[in-house]
């Protein structure tokens, strides 16, 4: 007589493979990384900006050596508004124009960083940040106070 054996049952172990898991996961991490966009967003700074004035006069000026970033400042005050390029001031709108063309026909990669008082109407804000990309400057962003 054979002997009759009663089937083995392979007890499973409580792990599971994780290698599908991992695969995925670091699929969708290469996805989201080369997906991403890496450019602060600007839109999300805390800013106290009113509405516009005006003011004009045309000087020529030269652009200054060395820099490592353009610094544009601009202010209100008992003429209206007031403009200064690294802590040079321009007289106009146009001349801040001449100031930042000279400076991109230089190096078009320099940062423009626009710092804008509280004061300051939200349209000349974007007027400058505008006028900084129309010349060619591509990296302009807009100061923020640390608090």
């Amino acid at each position: 007589m054979s002997s009759w054996r009663h089937p083995r049952f392979r007890q499973q172990s409580g792990e599971l493979s994780m290698t599908a898991m991992i695969d995925v996961v670091f699929l969708l991490l290469i996805f989201f990384v080369c997906t991403a966009s890496f450019q602060a967003v600007e839109l999300v700074l805390p800013s106290n900006l009113l509405v516009s004035s005006n003011a004009s006069v045309d000087v020529p000026i030269e652009p200054p050596d060395d820099l490592e970033r353009i610094v544009v400042e601009v202010a209100t005050g008992g003429d209206g508004i007031t403009w200064r390029v690294n802590d040079q001031p321009c007289a106009s709108r146009a001349e801040l124009a001449e100031l930042l063309g000279a400076i991109a026909s230089v190096d078009a990669s320099l940062p423009v960083v626009v710092d804008c008082q509280d004061a300051v109407p939200l349209a000349e804000a974007i007027t400058v940040y505008d006028l900084a990309r129309s010349l060619g400057l591509a990296k302009v962003q807009f100061a923020a106070d640390a608090e």
